[in-house]
């Protein structure tokens, strides 16, 4: 009896991540397509939310300055002529032809 329980938990592992495994792959492909859009310099539009909750989303235009597996770093120019670096998701940013 105890070794049709423990091929049993075991036949439900196997089922469970061959279901789940596919799932994860998609959603790394599209992370990684995504990035593959963006190239250093490009000029692009940061969507920033000042806070999670907020339901308010600041379009601000940047320019990308590095590419890494998970973020995009921009430069992001202040009114006094300066720039800040900051690294964001790349879902949170998009093409600056894009502006209506």
């Amino acid at each position: 009896m105890k070794l049709f329980q423990i091929t049993l938990v075991v036949l439900v592992l196997l089922i469970n991540l061959a279901v789940a495994f596919p799932s994860w792959a998609e959603s790394t492909l599209a992370l990684t397509s995504n990035l593959n859009n963006f190239q250093v310099g490009q000029k692009v539009i940061w969507l920033y939310k000042p806070r999670t909750d907020s339901s308010d989303v600041q379009r601000i235009p940047a320019e990308i300055v590095k590419l890494s597996s998970k973020q995009v770093q921009i430069k992001v120019y202040k009114h006094n002529n300066e720039f800040v670096n900051r690294w964001v998701n790349p879902n949170k940013l998009e093409n600056s032809t894009k502006i209506k």
